[in-house]
């Protein structure tokens, strides 16, 4: 008869310890995940992303939308993304002012909020610096002048003689009065000496069914938007207005590039937080977007938008607001549009 064979005693050792692994490892894992959340101001609590913009209504949406995503799964901690469209982004900018600074409320804005709606309107329901912490700018963004596909002209120098040529005929977009694409067909007009009226609309989408359907002619529509409806051939690329040719319509020439100088300011997309916020939460925060904007995901779909990805630091974006709120007032004074 076969001698039974004996077990080694370590192997029961090892078997043992396989086994308590096995069991301690969803714990661990929860660990893990209740630390992150921990790193959070307020662990557990919901972080809200107020988006000055209709849902669905333009690129900022998106991003906000996947930013937000990437954050929770980061942080362990929920994030809603909450509309509060109209009024040139005050309505959503007010939100954000009164709200407790302690790091659960996010707002996601543009250029417009901070540096352009100070010198537009004579009283505005916030200050842009004392009600705000900037957190982390997440893009350079731009305009650009795109015409309906069946415009008779091609070009910024075609589009100029057209309208010398038939003067009180070309009328222009834009998705609200005082906003970029309105400040840039106000200086358009001015730097090219032709008339063109100005057409608000309430929202991007609004403005952009207007060009689509020939009620205007042009349109300053922001990267994103304006590179879907060149490609897909709803509309023409007529100018960039940027400091340097758009990646991803790199045979678009500038503006300046066409013979019309000062419509070359880049805007952008940046996070911010209300007013006080403690330096120490500010900093974690801000770190935590600039991780997110610089992952291959957002820096791709930021590219694809036809923006530039950034992702700074708190301080850096502070100083950027400050240079542009100075930028942006002295164009607007040139213009000299006010609003109510």
């Amino acid at each position: 008869m076969q001698a039974p064979q004996r077990t080694h005693p370590w192997t029961h050792c090892w078997a043992i310890a396989l086994l308590c692994a096995l069991v301690c490892l969803p714990v661990l894992t929860s660990n893990a995940q209740a630390q992150s959340a921990a790193t959070w101001p307020i662990p557990g609590k919901t972080i809200r992303i107020v988006l000055p913009f209709p849902a669905g209504g333009a690129g900022t949406d998106m991003m906000a939308r996947l930013i937000g995503k990437k954050l929770s799964d980061d942080v362990g901690v929920p994030v809603v993304v909450d509309n509060k469209p109209g009024a040139s982004t005050i309505i959503g900018a007010q939100e954000v002012a009164k709200a407790a600074p302690d790091g659960h409320t996010l707002f996601y804005t543009v250029v417009i909020t901070h540096t352009q709606n100070p010198h537009l309107f004579a009283k505005l329901p916030y200050d842009p610096f004392k009600d705000f912490t900037p957190l982390s700018q997440v893009a350079r963004s731009a305009t650009v002048l795109i015409a309906g596909k069946n415009a008779p002209f091609d070009d910024l120098k075609g589009m100029i003689a057209h309208a010398k040529a038939n003067p009180g005929k070309l009328n222009i977009a834009s998705f609200s009065a005082g906003s970029t694409a309105h400040i840039n067909a106000e200086m358009l007009r001015i730097a090219s000496g032709v008339n063109i009226a100005h057409i608000p609309y309430k929202g991007v989408a609004d403005a952009q069914r207007a060009l689509l359907a020939g009620e205007v002619q042009l349109y300053f529509d922001g990267t994103a938007t304006a590179v879907t409806a060149i490609k897909a051939g709803t509309a023409k690329g007529i100018a960039a207005a940027t400091d340097k040719r758009i990646s991803v319509l790199p045979e678009l020439p500038t503006i300046t590039e066409q013979g019309v100088a000062g419509i070359d300011i880049v805007g952008w997309q940046g996070f911010f937080g209300p007013g006080g916020m403690d330096p120490a939460v500010t900093q974690k925060i801000s770190a935590a977007i600039a991780k997110i904007v610089k992952s291959d995901e957002i820096t791709n779909l930021i590219k694809t938008q036809g923006n530039e990805p950034t992702g700074t630091t708190a301080d850096a974006f502070q100083t950027i607001v400050k240079t542009d709120f100075e930028r942006w007032g002295n164009v607007i004074r040139r213009t000299g549009i006010k609003l109510e």
